[in-house]
This record gives structure tokens, C-alpha cells and sequence, in this order.
């Protein structure tokens, strides 16, 4: 069980950022266990050919059978718009002596041999390794990854705002709650500590690669919860199920199918993606159904993401239940 006790004028600090980072490093739990990630199974085989010229050896050992990576590899991010290139170029001044341990927490009986040697080289060569990780693996489809990730925390806010803060870390994940100022998160390890977050504060960081809540092994580590995002079956998706006939007979049924893949936030370029169709088309219909009232948007970094508005749920509620 971990602990983060929040300091009274801590409560406001909550925070949420979005680290392409951690999401290439998280998902060398893929690699090494693919059964345990079925829906990311479709990006595995997108990604095979490109994968076969990469360290794969090294790649793996950044993880164990536990599924844990080194803390230093997955900073807290501090802004929902992180950017690769620079959170790689701030791993570069990573002391040695935290390489050194942060393996040794990962591996702690004996380092698989391709992570020996003075840690400024095994750094050098991790960073390497995962820069080709990511211009081949993950490049092409982050614009789509990170449009998932930036809907749930527009989601997030919205929990905030209209059932408060309990509500939202009860929503999070099953294993993670707010009782009082305390924040747990159950673990199947036996990791265990309390620390507070006065003067720190606390990141959250939805995640496409957490099957549950994680946090980072080191008490000394700043507060963070990984959690896994909503939304993540609709991610490789390029088809949408059928209409229900009630609702495409009132408004059509390509803003019947827009209406339901829209409760959960996305943007135009998701939607256009997975309705195959273009942007520009997409849009028409986007802003038609938010002028009647039935959607709403909030703009995340340089996107603007979309859901339904309460009416627009109370229309497909009620079309689910119209009699055929």
C-alpha cells in the first residue's frame, strides 16, 4: 500500500500531466509479456518489422518479470504537453549513482549483462536504444495516442468539477481512493511507504500501457499515479458499430455515430480517423450538433476535444431505450 498524505493547501496541486516518455517506456511491458495487453495487440503487429532492427535485448531488460521499469526512466512529467525530445535530453545529467541503484531495484539478484558497465555508458546506450524505440514504434502513432490520453484528462476535469475530488480518484482506478487527505493505492507487491506531497503536490498521469494504479518504488521519488486512460479499446479502432436506428432517423446516422463515440472526448481528427473520413467533414457535423446543444468542447494544448453536452446524453439514453 502506498500513502501520499496531502498537505491542506495541497488539495488544490492535484495535477494532471501527459509524458510521451513514460508511455515508451511503459510499453516495453509489451514486449516482454504481450498476453497481458490484448488491446495492444494490434499496435504490436503494426510495429513487428519495425521492431526487428532495434536493441531488443536491452530494450526488455529495462523491465522484469514484475513488470517494474528503473524510476529514472519515468520522471513526473510536469506539463500536459510534453514533449519527447526534451524529456529524453533531461535524462542526460541522470548521477550515476541513481542509475546504478534504480537498476539494482529492478534487478536486484543480478543486471542482465546488457545493462553492465560504468552507468554514464549503460546510460548512453539506454537512451540510444529508446530514442530508435521511438522513431520507429511510437512516432507514427502518438498523435493518435496522445488524443486519447489529452480526452481523459478533459474527462478527469469534468468528474472534478461537477462530483468533486474523491469522486474523480475513486473513478481513477479500483485500487486507488481519497479518504480524508490520504490518497492509497493498493498494490499486488509488497511495496509499502507514506509520504507527504507538501511543497511537491501530486501528478497524475493516465496511461495506455497500466493495467492498474502504479506509483514510483522509491519513497524519495516525487508523489505520482500512473493509471490506466479510458477510452484505450477505442484506440486502434477504424470502424464504429451500427446506429441505433431511432436516434440516426432524428439527426442521420453519421452524427448518430458521432454522437456515440463522443462519450468519451475526442478530437476532430480522431473521429475522422476512425469514421474514415476527412476532418473537414467531420467538423460540418461537429459544429451542427454543437450549435443544437447536444455537444461540448474544451480546448486541450493545441487541440480542441469534444463530448457530449448532459442533453446530448439524455438523447442517446433515450434512443438506447426506444422500443425497435
Amino acid at each position: 500500500m502506498i500513502e501520499y498524505q496531502l498537505a491542506e493547501n495541497d488539495l488544490g496541486e492535484v495535477r494532471f500531466a501527459i509524458s510521451p516518455l513514460n508511455e515508451l517506456v511503459l510499453s516495453l511491458r509489451t514486449l516482454r509479456d504481450p498476453g497481458r495487453f490484448p488491446l495492444q495487440l494490434p499496435w504490436l503487429r503494426a510495429t513487428e518489422a519495425a521492431r526487428a532492427g532495434l536493441p531488443l535485448d536491452l530494450l526488455r531488460a529495462l523491465t522484469n518479470e514484475a513488470l517494474w521499469s528503473p524510476d529514472f526512466l519515468t520522471p513526473r512529467p510536469y506539463t500536459p504537453l510534453g514533449r519527447i525530445d526534451a524529456e529524453l535530453a533531461a535524462l542526460t545529467g541522470t548521477p550515476a549513482a541513481v542509475v546504478r541503484a534504480d537498476l539494482a531495484a529492478v534487478h536486484p539478484d543480478s543486471l542482465p549483462p546488457v545493462l553492465r558497465g560504468r552507468p554514464e555508458m549503460v546510460l548512453d546506450r539506454v537512451l540510444a536504444a529508446l530514442r530508435a524505440y521511438w522513431e520507429a514504434c511510437f512516432e507514427p502513432y502518438w498523435p493518435r495516442m496522445r488524443s486519447v490520453l489529452e480526452a481523459d484528462v478533459v474527462h478527469r476535469g469534468r468528474v472534478v468539477a461537477q462530483s468533486g475530488l474523491a469522486a474523480m480518484f475513486a473513478d481513477l482506478d479500483p485500487h486507488v481512493r481519497l479518504d480524508g487527505a490520504v490518497v492509497s493505492v493498493r498494490l499486488r507487491s509488497k511495496l509499502s511507504y507514506r509520504t507527504s506531497t507538501a511543497g511537491r503536490g501530486l501528478t497524475l498521469v493516465p496511461s495506455l500501457y497500466s493495467r492498474r494504479a502504479a506509483t514510483p518504488i522509491s519513497a524519495a521519488e516525487p508523489p505520482l499515479i500512473m493509471y490506466p486512460a479510458r477510452g484505450l479499446a477505442t484506440l486502434w479502432e477504424t470502424e464504429t458499430s451500427p446506429s441505433a436506428d431511432a436516434l440516426a432517423g432524428l439527426i442521420g446516422r453519421v452524427r448518430a455515430g458521432l454522437m456515440g463515440l463522443l462519450e468519451t472526448p475526442a478530437s476532430s481528427t480522431d473521429l475522422a480517423r476512425r469514421l474514415g473520413v476527412t476532418p473537414t467533414a467531420v467538423n460540418q457535423h461537429l459544429r451542427a450538433l454543437r450549435a443544437a446543444g447536444l455537444l461540448a468542447s474544451a480546448r486541450h494544448g493545441r487541440s480542441v476535444l469534444y463530448h457530449r453536452s448532459d442533453l446530448g446524453d439524455s438523447l442517446v439514453r433515450g434512443s438506447s431505450q426506444s422500443p425497435s
